[in-house]
């Protein structure tokens, strides 16, 4: 099958590589968001797509707007079967979706919940136990087409939204490819969503990365892996920010006299901290201007004591 990929983000990488190396289809190009500035030195950054489809020498194409002229006229001339977009962060024109006989869209939730920009984020901080991939046919809307296959996926203690968007990367690439191969087949029949069932998954606002300890340590706990590896919750120590990377949360019948934020001695893994309803173990920050450490680490070289406060 003929097929253009269309993406930007690291969760399409897998299914990106997956079309490259499978004999039965032709990737005849690769359209993903240009370079902007990122970091300290503000210089240009690739998307991990570029990057890798730079590594398979395929074809690159980066509009600024995937449905201006410009896009079109490539995309005509390209005449692809299929195009299969993954987390590429623009909607779709009509104009766009026409071309293709299949345009497939892999999103890494199960539709219908958990629509938009951010499901793996949302999944974990509303403390889902299961979520999973979506191949839908793309129409106008946001992630509203009739659904093509699914796979769920447990959730684990363990996971934050990096390691849980590899897995989901992964089985996504999987299902791509059983996709194309269901509509090459005609033995696919796509269903419609269930929009009454629909849940939502905006973009993360800066707001939601300030831990407030007034809050239920489980609540705190799934906001700290929804926003790790990146871009970290944060609070702050001694009047500098300290970034949180990962916490556990510590239940009991009894809660200690003590406020929000307070720090309340050392557990096996790191600070204590007391929050709204139970505590919360600091097991690995970075405080400001330092590397990442554990929270061990982090109490002995701070020296940090009994009733101090966070945030």
């Amino acid at each position: 099958m003929r097929i253009v990929f269309i993406g930007s983000g690291e969760i399409g990488v897998p299914t990106l590589r997956a079309l490259a190396e499978a004999e039965e289809h032709e990737l005849l190009a690769v359209f993903t968001r240009p370079d902007r500035p990122a970091g300290r030195g503000l210089r240009p950054r690739p998307t991990p797509i570029k990057l890798a489809a730079g590594e398979l020498n395929l074809k690159i194409l980066q509009p600024e707007d995937i449905n201006s002229p410009e896009a079109l006229g490539w995309l005509r001339e390209l005449a692809p079967e299929a195009i299969v977009v993954a987390a590429f962060g623009q909607i779709l024109s009509g104009e766009v979706l026409r071309i293709p006989r299949w345009a497939i869209n892999l999103h890494a939730s199960l539709l219908p919940r958990y629509r938009g920009a951010a499901p793996i984020q949302w999944a974990l901080i509303r403390g889902e136990r299961k979520t999973g991939v979506t191949t839908f046919l793309m129409d106008e809307g946001m992630d509203t087409g009739p659904i093509l296959l699914q796979r769920g996926l447990e959730i684990t203690e363990e996971d934050d939204a990096g390691t849980l968007e590899g897995k989901l990367a992964a089985l996504g690439a999987q299902l791509v490819l059983e996709t194309l191969r269901g509509l090459e087949r005609g033995t696919l029949e796509p269903r419609p969503q269930d929009h009454d069932q629909a849940t939502y998954a905006p973009k993360l606002g800066r707001e939601l990365e300030r831990l407030d300890w007034s809050r239920p340590a489980r609540e705190l706990f799934n906001l700290v892996r929804a926003l790790s590896p990146k871009p970290g919750a944060h609070t702050l120590f001694r009047d500098r920010r300290l970034k949180v990377y990962k916490v556990q949360a510590i239940e009991s019948e009894t809660e200690p006299a003590a406020q929000p934020g307070e720090l309340l001695g050392v557990g096996e893994g790191g600070p204590l901290v007391k929050t709204g309803v139970g505590l919360l173990e600091l097991l690995e920050v970075q405080p400001e201007g330092k590397r990442r450490m554990g929270g061990l680490d982090f109490a002995r070289g701070y020296r940090i004591e009994r009733g101090e406060r966070l945030g």
